[in-house]
């Protein structure tokens, strides 16, 4: 049995306004789930919230990864464990390469592990890019860039996959990795991370659209409006979502009397 990313009765709160009322979600190694919700509905929020931003308040609620209660844990103590996000906006950092930043992510986690520990030797660590970045089909130049640095919306997506496939996680959040890019872009992305899905990750795929479900295949689909997750099922409810829009889940929601 894999480890579980769950979520319980979450509410997060920022400077001071209620957005998430009530979160419940569970994850696990080896499935991929996508989250889909109208702009503003808190889905972004629920990402951040569970990779430890400061910005976001829990007033309660727990986020339990494989048995340890993550609001304990700082952002770095929970990538360590196994979560991995891939921002909206990667941020650019000029000066550090993509290698470099990786090689020092991994040797982070390997001192984690063992204090004494020298790090990934190079020869080691760049055949183990090699290997990722023909896995994802990368030019291997890719490893020589500066991080985002100049990088087109594709290529800082496509940066993302790629640390995800160094990392390792156990579990990885797609925060609307698919703002912003062209269709062959997005199907770049969909693709690196269909051939990194299997028994060993479990994926979040937070989306305000239909269309990387086309390449991405999620196994459970839930629907979030005004903080909550009001619905849950499979791929057919994105489908449904496609081509209804969200208004019959406010109206089936409002029936219910909420």
């Amino acid at each position: 049995m894999g480890a579980a990313l769950e979520i319980r009765n979450l509410h997060v709160s920022v400077e001071d306004q209620p957005i998430l009322q009530g979160v419940n979600l569970i994850v696990r190694q080896g499935e991929i789930h996508a989250l889909m919700g109208p702009n503003g509905s808190g889905k972004s929020t629920l990402a951040n919230t569970l990779m430890g931003h400061p910005a976001y308040d829990v007033t309660a609620g727990q986020i339990i990864f494989d048995g340890m209660d993550l609001l304990d844990l700082e952002t770095d103590e929970r990538s360590r464990l196994g979560l991995f996000m891939a921002f909206q906006y990667p941020v650019a950092i000029p000066g550090v390469t993509v290698a470099n930043f990786l090689r020092n992510a991994i040797n982070a986690r390997m001192k984690d592990d063992d204090p004494d520990s020298k790090g990934i030797p190079i020869p080691a660590f760049r055949k183990m890019m090699i290997d990722k970045m023909d896995l994802l089909r990368m030019d291997h130049s890719f490893g020589g860039r500066y991080l985002n640095d100049g990088f087109s919306g594709g290529e800082k997506k496509r940066a993302e996959i790629l640390q995800m496939a160094m990392l390792e996680p156990r579990i990885a959040i797609m925060d609307e990795t698919d703002s912003g890019l062209d269709i062959d872009a997005l199907r770049i992305v969909a693709e690196g991370v269909n051939r990194l899905s299997g028994p060993d990750l479990g994926v979040l795929v937070i989306t305000h659209y239909q269309r990387i479900l086309n390449y991405i295949k999620p196994q459970f689909v839930h629907i979030m409006l005004d903080g909550q997750i009001v619905e849950s099922g499979g791929d057919d409810l994105a489908l449904r979502l496609e081509e209804q829009g969200y208004d019959w889940v406010r109206e089936r929601q409002n029936g219910n009397g909420r």
